[in-house]
């Protein structure tokens, strides 16, 4: 009997002490090792803190009360994108599209006039066109180049000038960005209502494609004033240019009707549209002038090659010359 009562007794006694030494690491995780509160003894992992709440604000006095918030968790998504997806993103799309240019030149080579050159020329676009599309490509090129400095001005740029001259370059491009903004604007709307009636699909941009757009040289490819891919280059430009104007102006004019989370929406869009912009441009640049001899002249001179136009816009030419014998003039006048 006395055996059974010190079993009982040495069990419960082993049992205190395994709660006293739970009670004293429950504690001990709690502070740091020199004894002070350990902060992130109860932390709450992210997940858990945005299905309470999408922010942790406190009360203040001052009349900005977003100054409150105290931490935004949906913030550390945004910069995921901004520091590792968009870096790697953009340098595919742009890395990538001019690896493809390369190889169509590579492979290609630049579309020549079949015919030669014919001596003549006939007007395709007028001084006011071509004011307002270099007004767009200059302002869309320093816009270009001054974004992707925030984007990988960190990577590229700092390791090379040093942080001094990368701080003072960055605040000027800053600058520079936001003014020709509004240049950009204006070229996209006058590109935009100048050109809108000429760019409607029509049944011959079907033609156009089964004749492989005119890089195929045993082929005729018809088209009107601008074939289907002009046309495609077009409104994916008007487009693009609509959602990285608003955007942008969103950025721009900050909190003018946003909160936090439409700032980290509007950046994300501009970006993305900016960078998918580019490689489209890209590509019309090259086609513009690499890809294909005598087009460049079209936005130089505002006049091309009578060959040039007929062989790519040969129902534009027609309509052309039918309209000058009206008038009594020929189309190379």
């Amino acid at each position: 009997m006395k055996h059974f009562v010190r079993i009982r007794l040495f069990t419960v006694a082993l049992m205190l002490l395994m709660m006293a030494a739970t009670a004293s690491t429950v504690q001990a995780q709690k502070l740091a090792p020199d004894g002070a509160p350990n902060p992130t003894a109860s932390v709450v992992d992210q997940a858990t803190l945005l299905k309470r709440a999408p922010r942790i604000a406190g009360s203040i006095d001052i009349p900005d009360q977003r100054a409150a918030v105290l931490e935004q968790p949906a913030g550390r998504t945004w910069d995921y994108f901004h520091e590792v997806l968009l870096h790697w993103g953009a340098a595919i799309v742009i890395v990538g599209t001019v690896a493809l240019l390369g190889l169509a030149y590579v492979t290609i080579g630049r579309l020549r006039i079949a015919a030669g050159r014919s001596g003549q020329t006939v007007l395709r676009f007028k001084a006011i066109e071509r004011f307002s599309h270099w007004l767009m490509a200059i302002s869309f090129v320093v816009l270009g180049l001054t974004g992707l400095n925030i984007t990988f001005g960190k990577i590229v740029l700092l390791p090379l000038v040093g942080p001094d001259t990368f701080s003072m370059m960055s605040g000027a491009a800053k600058y520079v960005h936001n003014f020709t903004s509004f240049a950009f604007v204006v070229g996209l709307i006058l590109i935009t209502v100048m050109f809108f009636r000429d760019n409607f699909l029509e049944k011959v941009d079907l033609d156009w494609i089964r004749q492989g757009g005119g890089f195929i040289k045993s082929r005729h490819a018809s088209a009107g004033r601008f074939n289907l891919g002009e046309k495609l280059v077009y409104w994916v430009s008007v487009g693009a240019g609509v959602a990285v104007s608003l955007s942008g102006f969103l950025l721009l004019f900050p909190f003018y009707g946003t909160n936090i989370a439409d700032m980290q929406l509007a950046q994300v869009v501009h970006a993305v549209v900016a960078m998918l912009f580019i490689a489209l441009i890209l590509a019309h640049i090259y086609i513009g002038t690499l890809g294909m001899e005598g087009a460049f002249e079209a936005m130089a001179t505002g006049e091309v090659d009578l060959n040039w136009a007929k062989e790519h816009h040969d129902l534009w030419l027609e309509r052309q010359e039918d309209y000058r014998e009206k008038a009594g003039a020929s189309p190379a006048e």
